[in-house]
């Protein structure tokens, strides 16, 4: 009897520490996809060749406590009250930018821009003259910053939405890991 007893307890010890462990991995889950990090799906084409639709990755939401978005950093920010897009940062606060003859300019300087080489090859190949038409010189006020899409020709950003406020920026792409044989950082 005194076996029957001990065993019982046991096994009530053993369920409650489950439940234990249970709740902490639900909550320890719920702290690191509300403050540290979290998935994102890519839907559109508007970050080709850089990324591509449908593609899954990791966005870092807690560098930005530390610091403000930099240029050439991949962003997710909330553009919709129910959407989110992903762009990459042109410019921040103080900042100028503009377009002219398909060169971008930022306070003036031409700014090198590696990674649309592939696109704009592929444009020039479908007879797109111009990969990313002019528009005016624009000053990015406080607190906000100019973003664009990789894919000039196809892509709902700053030139048509405005600067985006760095209070809607939800994280930095840090690196895809589906479909498991794309697995790359963003940067």
């Amino acid at each position: 009897m005194n076996e029957e007893v001990t065993s019982t307890r046991a096994k009530k010890n053993e369920l409650w520490e489950w439940i234990k462990a249970l709740v902490i991995a639900i909550i320890l889950a719920f702290l690191i996809r509300t403050f540290l990090f979290a998935p994102f799906i890519v839907e559109g084409e508007s970050m080709e060749t850089t990324l591509h639709n449908n593609e899954k990755l990791v966005v870092n939401k807690a560098i930005y406590y530390m610091e403000n978005p930099k240029p050439g950093d991949i962003i997710v920010f909330h553009a919709e009250k129910t959407r989110d897009y992903i762009k990459r940062v042109i410019a921040v606060a103080g900042d100028t930018v503009e377009v002219k003859n398909d060169q971008l300019f930022v306070n003036g300087k031409l700014v090198e821009e590696p990674y649309l080489a592939q696109h704009k090859e592929e444009a020039k190949k479908q007879g797109e003259l111009v990969f990313t038409h002019d528009f005016p010189l624009v000053k990015i006020p406080a607190n906000h910053i100019f973003v664009m899409g990789d894919n000039r020709l196809n892509s709902t950003d700053s030139r048509i939405i405005g600067p985006v406020a760095v209070s809607t920026v939800v994280g930095r792409a840090e690196f895809t890991f589906w479909p498991i044989g794309d697995i790359r950082m963003t940067r």
